[in-house]
């Protein structure tokens, strides 16, 4: 279960991957505090994709866990997650921000530069997600999420979550650039691992490494 204390350092926020189990999935959470928890659709049609969320989010938003349906405003909605995922242009994202920002979160993601990434924040998402759903398959994180996550945790207030690596080792690195949260999939969701242990060994790690933040 999540403790009832909010660790002041980087926090974990899981990315469910494609065709997991949702018994498997919400195992996880036993492994100890987990911020958020993003929902891709992974191909599956509306109905479908809405029926997985049912079954997660209760689960997740009983142990305090902020879920996020990836790319559909509606079914956030019905299945009453706590935010929306988007990645798309600046426009659009103004558009959902106007419309639903006042009764959920509004997050986003999908940018490769600098100048991409400031394009979006001046939109006012809720976090900028540096990284790519299904791209944690090398054991280190991509090189150009770290320095991305870094440059805007120094420069930007909007907070920052940076995909780490297949390997759980990699999660230190992200913690060292300073971001609010490490996103992890295959880390804790691959073929052979235990999610709550991964998740546990993770929280021992930040709780050992990651840089305290300043009150």
């Amino acid at each position: 279960m999540n403790p009832t204390q909010t660790p002041n350092r980087c926090r974990i926020v899981l990315i469910a991957a494609k065709d997991e189990e949702p018994g498997r999935l919400i195992s996880a959470f036993d492994g100890g505090d987990v911020a958020s928890l993003i929902l891709p659709a992974w191909g599956m049609d509306d109905d479908a994709f809405q029926l997985y969320a049912e079954k997660i989010v209760p689960a997740a938003q009983e142990n305090g866990i902020a879920v996020m349906i990836a790319g559909d405003a509606r079914i956030a909605m019905r299945v009453q997650a706590d935010g929306l995922h988007f990645e798309g242009n600046r426009r659009d994202l103004e558009d959902l921000i106007e419309k639903h920002q006042s009764k959920m979160m509004v997050g986003t993601g999908g940018a490769t530069t600098r100048d991409d990434a400031l394009n979006l924040g001046e939109a006012r998402p809720d976090y900028m997600f540096f990284g790519k759903f299904g791209y944690d398959n090398k054991p280190e994180p991509h090189p150009r999420n770290l320095k991305l996550g870094e440059w805007w945790s120094e420069m930007i207030q909007v907070p920052a979550i940076v995909l780490a690596g297949s390997d759980a080792a990699s999660v230190p690195a992200v913690a060292a650039t300073g971001a609010d949260f490490v996103a992890l999939t295959a880390a804790v969701f691959a073929e052979g691992t235990d999610p709550a242990q991964a998740v546990a060994l993770i929280n021992a790690a930040l709780d050992a490494g990651a840089p305290v933040f300043e009150d």
